[in-house]
């Protein structure tokens, strides 16, 4: 084995798959066994991240960056002069086997360019899953991409074992793609995203009523969207997420800043900045519609299409809807208390818990975790509240920001590099 073109390798193919995101391990069940390797259930499998949260514990890697396509946004497309490599199933297998004895990484997350066709890619992919699995006994995680256009049969066996599946949407709207990625079609995305809920489905199904059944894709999927590439609005871009969530059963859609690496008239000018603080303000927009109970048309409506920098997305709504505030924390349903800025999910549920037992103050509330110095001003006690006078004050927007920065200004973190 030639070590010092591995490692070449290994540097220009982790490089290249540092701009895919979605690459959480949530959700895995698979159990370590006498003599095996690794163990996707363990908690916390992806423990190490970037300030922005991207996952870096696992292998993250490209099978390949030769690509038969041209997509303008990808640094992978085929008329962009880069260097060029390509492991082969054993290497990859032997890094995977490698690293993780070395306790480097927890699990696999690999992708490709697509070679020749989306089948034989899918089918390179599928074979690295299956030699860990059968001939390494590698119980640890696996995240494998499914390849636009790659056949039921060879999505029925990815799935059999890899943990979670993933296709990318890329651009969040069909014109968009079809205006940087003219070779591609949305509809190829979508067909195997559409196999694999069906085969989840009926894994769940026969599950309850068979012993045992051979796991499917056991942490489900999921899904990415380049943000800033295309002039698609925000609301246009939670309203897919939303589309899919429902439709789809996606575990998380995932979104990523466009990070200018090509010129091209097409795209924004290489001297864009990322836009990490409305990534940001897309993924907390999200978090509202999977456990917050928002609609995509409640966070934004066609007057008001991008979210507010300034302030996240639930604290927005609140400013937009001062009439449905102050709530009365002693009597207010759940779904109202988690409309209150300040207040999470847990927070909410031990509110309904505890106030069975007491009339709750703002000190009960601070101990129950909620962020009080916003909380504060939209929450009436039994026994009153002063702040609530600040609801009216034409300067309170500015008195709830004033001081207040996010972490994403002006920040790109780079992934982290095995060397």
């Amino acid at each position: 084995m030639n070590f010092n073109r591995l490692k070449e390798k290994l540097e220009i193919l982790a490089n290249a798959a540092k701009y895919d995101v979605s690459c959480s391990s949530s959700g895995g069940t698979r159990k370590n066994k006498k003599g095996a390797l690794g163990d996707s259930s363990i908690s916390g499998i992806c423990h190490t991240y970037t300030e922005d949260g991207r996952c870096v514990s696992l292998l993250k890697i490209l099978l390949t960056n030769h690509c038969i396509y041209d997509c303008a946004y990808c640094v992978s497309r085929s008329s962009n002069d880069i260097k060029r490599a390509a492991f082969t199933v054993e290497e990859v297998v032997d890094l995977t086997i490698n690293f993780y004895r070395r306790n480097y990484i927890e699990g696999l997350f690999l992708s490709s360019g697509i070679f020749k066709n989306a089948d034989t890619t899918m089918e390179r992919l599928v074979r690295v899953a299956k030699k860990l699995r059968l001939e390494e006994n590698f119980n640890g995680y696996i995240h494998l991409k499914s390849i636009p256009g790659a056949s039921d049969e060879l999505m029925q066996e990815a799935a059999l074992y890899a943990d979670r599946l993933s296709v990318n949407l890329e651009i969040p709207t069909e014109s968009g793609l079809k205006l940087l990625a003219p070779e591609k079609n949305r509809q190829d995305m979508i067909s195997p995203m559409r196999y694999i809920q069906k085969g989840i489905s009926q894994y769940e199904d026969e599950k309850k009523s068979l012993k045992r059944v051979p796991k499917f894709a056991p942490a489900g999927q999921s899904t990415q969207m380049i943000v800033g590439a295309t002039h698609e609005n925000d609301l246009q871009i939670i309203r897919v997420a939303d589309h899919f969530y429902k439709n789809f059963n996606l575990k998380r859609v995932y979104y990523s800043g466009y990070v200018p690496v090509l010129e091209d008239k097409r795209l924004p000018s290489l001297t864009t900045e990322v836009p990490m603080l409305r990534e940001n303000r897309l993924y907390q927009s999200d978090w509202l519609m999977r456990f917050y109970g928002f609609k995509a048309e409640e966070i934004l409506d066609p007057d008001i299409p991008f979210l507010d920098l300034e302030v996240d997305p639930k604290l927005s709504w609140a400013l937009r809807h001062l009439d449905q505030f102050p709530v009365n924390i002693q009597i207010a349903d759940y779904q109202m208390i988690l409309r209150i800025p300040g207040i999470g999910v847990k927070t909410a549920q031990k509110i309904i818990s505890a106030r069975r037992f007491q009339v709750l103050h703002l000190d009960h509330l601070k101990k129950l975790g909620a962020a009080v110095n916003r909380a504060k001003y939209f929450i009436d006690f039994n026994t009153g509240n002063a702040y609530l006078k600040y609801l009216t004050d034409k300067n309170f927007r500015k008195l709830l920001t004033g001081g207040s920065s996010s972490k994403f200004q002006n920040q790109f973190s780079q992934q982290l590099s095995l060397f």
